[in-house]
């Protein structure tokens, strides 16, 4: 039956306008620029080499490991030895090689992510032993297309134990055509029987140099200016990590704006919240010349500006670092400030290692009351005051030698020293104190007449340890100031013998030779009290007047004795 016939007729829909393609979506540096060739991996030269290696000789292991901190390049690592297993070359006959071309079909394929033979899996969010029985049972099969079936696991060490156990046998002997490849960036995680199985790469955390000169690469080729300290600030904060260093590359270039400034430095330290070069020099100027008042007022106008406090001490760390670097003669950075340069140079001709150390474990307590206190910016701020009022402090060395000498130190006085003090005069940091004793008159060496009196000086001059050590197992074979030998028959350790030759330099105004020697050497110090001890006692126990109360006494006991040690 025919159906009936409409007196309308539909036309459809109207024709919709065609849209324009959409513009292709941004690329974050961090993916634009991931190493597409072993040649563009940056910081892994000894992994490269091995590689090639490998590849060339035909001795390919069956399992990789790349283990690292985040962002070095271990899953780009892993998708390019994949590509230089099942390169094919542009012609097609090519073989395994560590320089894939790139361009023929598994290169771009791998490069996509699309090859059908190199499977990606998160093992993050794949940690189930069904997961692992998937791949056993996929590995028996021929690759497809390519010449290798290569498995790549992200984050390996977040599979389960049951997941581990039931890869252990498919990745000690798998088919000749598979592939292994893990990355993880907690390898102490990972099991033992699984590390056993694979050929590890440590790869190592990418210096600063190496990141900065990258970055300067990537910005040129992004059409963008970028000052060298300003690469240099955030190749540090990445702290070895290309992808974080890219990523705040990126933050850095959207924080310039379209203004075509460029990325600065000062752009930089106000975007990671990074205290200012210059203004921690003036604060631990401040900070040198006792000035409590300025320090705290340097420290609040940088607070203000956002400034992390924990930040600020961080700087004032590696100011202090890099003072004693230089004072020891390490080669200057060549990405750093002439001013910064000239400024650590004045310090570490005018600072001595005592204070520098002292500064350094101010600094380093201050940084970790910091990080854990409920008042960042009132701890960092009692941190400087400490750091301050310490430089009152008497220097240790020349405190043993005032007591050594009998001279008694003044006291510390309870307010710290003037501001800055005049140009070309010394801070009170280098001077040991703002209100220093009066020097000791120069009296040349100090060489006790025996071993005995010695190590009482060492005692009294604060070495206890020292004396202690030296008193319960030092035995001299010989003593002629400035030099004696200790028996090898009872060791001193090699630590004991350094700590005490500075003690002794120090306290002695003079250098000592210690020697140990292969003789049997006199009684230790210690011996040698408790055999006078010894002695003392039995010349009471056999007097007369004692002989007479044991014979009335059978069980007399003799406790005191006249010349008897207090702790006997």
């Amino acid at each position: 039956m025919t159906p009936p016939m409409s007196d309308s007729f539909d036309l459809g829909e109207p024709p919709q306008p065609v849209k324009a393609p959409d513009a292709p979506a941004y690329r974050v540096l961090a993916r634009k620029y991931r190493p597409q060739t072993f040649s563009e991996l940056i910081g892994q030269d000894a992994m490269v080499q091995t590689l090639g290696n490998a590849i060339k000789r035909d001795r390919l292991a069956h399992a990789f490991l790349m283990t690292g901190v985040r962002g070095v390049g271990k899953t780009s690592t892993a998708r390019l030895i994949a590509k230089a297993l099942n390169c094919i070359g542009p012609d097609g006959d090519g073989g395994p090689t560590i320089d894939p071309c790139g361009v023929c079909e598994p290169c771009c394929a791998i490069a996509e992510g699309r090859h059908i033979d190199v499977i990606e899996m998160d093992a993050a969010s794949h940690t189930g032993v069904d997961d692992v029985r998937e791949i056993i049972d996929a590995s028996r099969y021929s690759a497809v297309t390519a010449r290798f079936k290569i498995y790549i696991i992200d984050e390996v060490h977040m599979l389960s134990k049951n997941a581990f156990n039931a890869l252990l046998k498919t990745l000690e002997e798998p088919p000749p055509h598979v592939k292994f490849l893990f990355a993880t960036t907690e390898v102490n995680k990972v099991p033992v029987t699984v590390l056993s199985r694979c050929q590890r790469f440590d790869l190592r955390r990418i210096s600063a140099e190496q990141l900065a000169k990258h970055f300067a690469w990537v910005s040129a080729e992004e059409g963008v200016v970028a000052d060298p300290e300003a690469l240099m600030l955030i190749a540090r904060a990445a702290e070895g990590s290309a992808r974080d260093g890219l990523s705040i590359l990126d933050q850095a270039i959207a924080h310039a704006g379209l203004e075509g400034g460029g990325v600065t430095a000062d752009a930089v330290r106000q975007m990671l919240g990074l205290s200012d070069r210059g203004a921690v020099r003036d604060l631990l100027t401040l900070i040198l010349a006792g000035d409590g008042a300025g320090a705290l007022a340097s420290m609040r106008r940088q607070y203000d500006y956002g400034v992390d406090p924990l930040s600020v001490l961080r700087s004032l760390l590696e100011t202090v670092h890099g003072i004693t670097l230089t004072k020891v003669g390490t080669p200057a950075d060549a990405a750093q400030p002439m001013e910064e340069r000239a400024a650590r140079e004045e310090w570490a001709a005018s600072l001595g290692y005592p204070a520098l150390h002292r500064l350094w474990q101010l600094f380093l307590k201050g940084h970790d009351e910091v990080a854990k206190a409920a008042l960042p910016i009132e701890a960092a701020e009692m941190a400087l005051l400490r750091a301050i009022y310490a430089s009152t402090l008497p220097d240790p060395g020349e405190l043993a030698r005032q007591i050594a000498s009998g001279t008694t130190p003044a006291a510390a006085p309870t307010a710290p020293p003037p501001p800055t003090p005049p140009s070309g005069e010394a801070p009170p940091w280098n001077a040991g104190s703002a209100a220093k004793a009066p020097e000791p008159v120069a009296t040349g060496p100090i060489l006790p007449p025996t071993f005995e009196a010695l190590v009482d000086l060492l005692d009294s001059s604060g070495g206890l340890a020292i004396a202690a050590r030296l008193r319960h197992g030092a035995r001299v074979v010989s003593y002629s100031p400035p030099e004696f030998a200790l028996s090898g028959s009872r060791p001193v350790s090699a630590d004991t013998l350094a700590e005490l030759n500075t003690l002794l330099k120090t306290v002695t105004r003079t250098v000592w030779k210690v020697s140990i020697v292969d003789a049997p050497g006199e009684p230790t110090l210690k011996e040698q009290a408790d055999t006078a001890e010894e002695a003392n006692r039995l010349k009471y126990w056999d007097s007369p007047l004692v002989r007479a109360a044991r014979e009335a006494f059978p069980d007399t006991k003799m406790e005191n004795w006249p010349g008897q040690r207090s702790n006997a």
